[in-house]
């Protein structure tokens, strides 16, 4: 018995001939170019939708440009990453541009690179890199190459745009928050830098120095406590291990991130420890979970819908004109207090 015949795939000189016009005037409306009448767009539009014809990413890559953003993502199981990617996606929802996603594994310079530089081979017209950690001079060859705009990453480049928030202020209103309900035995559990060459950039690093700094403000120098494991649910919970290990709890637990502070939730749980009736918790990032009733996480809100929108404009003008000077944007956040934090006796 002979395999059945795969189907064909739909091109553009079927839609020609299914709309009655040119190949030319097809390529014209795939295009958004000038010189298609309204009603030359509606009735290829027409055909297009009763062929179910898909355009050829590759052909058109050939052309010029693939109509594709890539946007590099370090660890997929962040619960603020997605904010990002919905700001991004929304702003890019009018415009003919489609946003592919690669995770490029937590704190993972190989893995990174692998996807930023598949992203370019496959032709994408720009990247957006969130929370990159390869050096700034892969970053730069990066963008060099293809328009990119990094997202949560502190820094300037002339190479390429940048949107971050600004994490000093950010750990400030978390400690002047605390401090604000009687706190003094302020701990708080930071994403462990292992690069002095990304030191000053990483705003894990910066949310660090601010709360150094906020607590010295207050005149709590001697009060500073660190504790260092990682952005993930799982550096959360053996932070919170850690303390809980110690003759005395702190007051206040002050998690760098959001998933972070998961972690904490959950070694505090199992050990018996209210929040925040024995230890106030505050968050950063101001995830969706972060609001959900059974969790009511204090948190700031670095505003990541707005930062995803703010990277696709970026993006667009910067695909407009590759020559227009670099832009960098350091967005102002706000805190969110819920029930996790509460006045100290």
């Amino acid at each position: 018995m002979e395999s059945p015949t795969p189907p064909r795939r739909v091109t553009i000189v079927d839609v020609a001939q299914h709309a009655q016009v040119s190949t030319t005037a097809v390529s014209k409306v795939l295009r958004n170019a000038y010189g298609a009448s309204p009603a030359m767009r509606a009735k290829v539009q027409q055909a297009i939708d009763e062929l179910g014809y898909r355009p050829f990413a590759a052909a058109r890559g050939l052309r010029g440009q693939t109509y594709t953003i890539g946007v590099m993502l370090p660890d997929i199981r962040n619960p603020f990453f997605p904010e990002i990617v919905d700001g991004l996606t929304e702003a890019l929802s009018t415009t003919p541009y489609q946003v592919l996603l690669g995770p490029g594994g937590c704190n993972n310079e190989p893995a990174e690179a692998r996807v930023t530089e598949a992203m370019i081979d496959r032709g994408m017209d720009a990247l957006v890199l969130v929370a990159p950690v390869s050096p700034r001079t892969h970053l730069e060859h990066v963008a060099r190459t293809v328009p990119t705009v990094v997202v949560g990453r502190h820094g300037h480049s002339p190479a390429y745009d940048s949107v971050s928030d600004d994490d000093l202020a950010g750990a400030a209103l978390v400690v002047d928050h605390l401090v604000g309900l009687g706190h003094r035995r302020i701990t708080h559990i930071e994403h462990a830098e292992t690069d002095p060459d990304r030191l000053a950039e990483m705003p894990n690093a910066i949310r660090a120095e601010g709360y150094k700094r906020a607590m010295q403000a207050h005149g709590l120098a001697d009060e500073i406590d660190i504790v260092s494991t990682t952005y993930t649910q799982e550096g959360g919970y053996l932070g919170a291990r850690q303390l809980l290990a110690r003759p005395q709890l702190p007051t206040a637990v002050f998690a760098g991130a959001d998933v972070v502070a998961m972690g904490v939730l959950e070694a505090f749980t199992e050990a018996g420890v209210s929040v925040p009736d024995d230890v106030s918790l505050a968050g950063y990032d101001n995830t969706t979970f972060a609001a959900l009733g059974p969790v009511s996480l204090t948190s700031v809100d670095q505003a990541g819908h707005q930062i995803g929108a703010e990277a696709a404009r970026l993006l667009l003008d910067r695909i407009a004109d590759r020559t227009k000077p670099s832009v960098r944007l350091n967005l102002s956040p706000t805190l969110v207090p819920r029930r996790t934090t509460a006045r100290h006796a």
